[in-house]
């Protein structure tokens, strides 16, 4: 079976692209589609660039038995418009980056993460001068989303550790 290869972009690759990549993932994984899936995320910015994700993203995916502390912030590069099938950008900021960057005859999908996942142009608000309770609202968006990318159910379950959340 041909892999879907995804490319999560947010703005400095530390919060909201990381969770993504992370959740799809974990969500292929569970769903033993993980071969089916290339996912990969990235920032259009530079200033993190080998940074892992901020502690905060890193601690909400960890409450949900989800580890991203191994991932490094990198910056899209040129090839990324021809290794992926598909660019989700998490706001429309970095979507307008993204169209602006890609090389001509570039063959891949740049989308609005929201558009692909939900059907509508809702950005995914980037957390990064919030607090927890951001954090938290980001992942639930991004989980609601990655399922319906994954086809997984919407609905997440209880996390192993014992934390809930209730997705809206």
């Amino acid at each position: 079976m041909p892999q879907i290869s995804i490319l999560f972009v947010c703005l400095g690759n530390i919060c909201r692209s990381p969770l993504a990549e992370g959740i799809l993932r974990h969500l292929a994984e569970k769903a033993g589609r993980a071969d089916e899936f290339l996912i990969d995320s990235a920032g259009t910015g530079a200033w993190h660039i080998g940074d892992p994700p901020d502690s905060r993203a890193i601690a909400v995916a960890a409450d949900h038995d989800i580890d991203i502390s191994g991932l490094r912030a990198r910056k899209v590069a040129p090839a990324d418009f021809d290794r992926f099938d598909l660019i989700l950008a998490l706001d429309h900021d970095n979507l307008l980056s993204l169209r602006e960057s890609a090389p001509s005859g570039a063959t891949a999908r740049i989308a609005l993460f929201s558009e692909h996942a939900f059907a509508t142009a809702q950005d995914v608000p980037d957390p990064y001068f919030g607090g927890r309770a951001e954090f938290d609202a980001v992942y639930r968006m991004l989980y609601r989303g990655c399922a319906s990318i994954a086809g997984s159910p919407k609905e997440e379950p209880p996390s192993y550790n014992g934390n809930t959340s209730s997705v809206t």
